[in-house]
């Protein structure tokens, strides 16, 4: 199929990179964004060599390499601060890193940029009220009272998907998981050349994020899901590093800037059946919301939109490149999400601890093999 009107619904990593994807391989895209001032989420994150190969092939690699900062090996320490592996990566194209840090602010920009330059029309404070599949097409209304008809539509809004809820009414949805997850920025100390994770209750990791700069990320146990006002939440997440490593309890001090704090229950599902209804079809967290204990959240989704536009471009009916899409992305993305739910069990002693060092060279041994 070729030359295809096709709407994306999310205006997210998944939702750009599939616009990009699609757009180089000749189709008309639409992305549509429900937040007006397309605002991002976040403080950093984790790209493995497997998402730099992706971002290889849809053309943005050398954006990427200018936007973060690259790293070749995950450090292991025990909680009290020994540290215990180094594991290197295992970059899957010659010279690019194994990993890589980058801010989100600067990941948002370059996705969005280049989906624009790609040709994607961006329309933002849109939401679809109503997705009516009529067999040949989709025709949409969307919440400023336009409507559009579309060969195909893509959920690609995330873990909360109203696409999944529209089309899929008896879908589970997201479970909360009993641990949460707070993001702080720092200084980046120059000796840090790889990614550190701390063992333990409380898990722990800095990544490298720019040449000046890295974020902590930090995993807690969160019984009853609390809620944290934003007014002293800095307080809160310099208490949740009482007892870690001395490194980590010194760099607490310096978490003072409550609006510098993101905090986030950690959710997660696997939609175990199809992905798709007709021409209607979900990627990303939509189908396969992982928390994020191996770091590859971004990276399914983003090589979902490769995948997604190859699939599209070989078969001859939607329904066909959706369920070769399901078939190819199924059982790599139902190991990120399982095994990564399984450390995050471990680690609040709701199932035996795992192995870190052990889970994270499995994973880096999954990604490494073609999409």
């Amino acid at each position: 199929m070729n030359n295809l009107d096709i709407l994306v619904i999310g205006g997210g990593i998944g939702g750009l990179t599939s616009a990009i994807a699609l757009c180089q391989a000749g189709h008309n895209v639409t992305v549509i964004e429900r937040d007006p001032n397309w605002s991002v989420y976040g403080v950093g994150i984790i790209q493995q060599s497997n998402v730099l190969s992706a971002a290889q092939q849809l053309g943005i690699l050398d954006g990427y390499l200018a936007a973060g900062v690259g790293f070749d090996a995950v450090e292991i320490y025990l909680p009290h601060g020994q540290k215990i592996a180094r594991i290197p990566g295992h970059p899957v194209a010659p010279g690019l890193p194994a990993n890589m840090g980058i801010g989100r602010p600067a990941l948002h920009k370059l996705l969005g940029d280049a989906a624009k330059e790609a040709g994607a029309q961006i329309r933002l404070g849109i939401t679809a009220q109503a997705i009516e599949d009529t067999g040949d097409g989709v025709n949409v209304t969307f919440s400023d009272g336009s409507t559009g008809t579309y060969a195909i539509v893509i959920g690609a809004d995330g873990v909360y998907s109203q696409t999944r809820k529209t089309i899929m009414p008896d879908a589970q949805g997201p479970q909360f998981t009993g641990q949460a997850v707070w993001r702080y920025n720092f200084p980046r100390p120059a000796d840090l050349d790889a990614l550190h994770v701390y063992n333990g209750p409380t898990g722990v990791g800095l990544v490298p994020i720019s040449a000046d700069l890295m974020y902590m990320y930090v995993t807690t146990p969160e019984p009853g899901n609390p809620w944290y006002p934003k007014e002293g939440i800095a307080a809160v997440m310099r208490g949740k590093l009482a007892g870690t490593a001395p490194a980590i309890q010194a760099l607490a001090e310096q978490i003072t800037d409550d609006e510098g704090v993101v905090y986030r229950p950690l959710e997660g599902m696997m939609l175990y059946g199809d992905w798709h209804v007709g021409r209607v079809v979900l990627i990303g967290d939509a189908v396969h919301a992982t928390t994020p204990h191996l770091g590859q959240g971004a990276g399914m989704a983003i090589e979902d939109s490769i995948v997604l536009a190859d699939e599209i471009a070989k078969a001859a009916t939607p329904q066909e490149a959706f369920t070769a899409f399901r078939n190819r992305r199924f059982e790599r993305c139902r190991f990120i999400v399982e095994k990564s739910l399984e450390i995050c069990h471990g680690q609040i002693g709701k199932g035996p601890p795992v192995d870190n060092a052990k889970a994270t060279a499995e994973m880096f041994a999954v990604v490494s093999q073609p999409i």
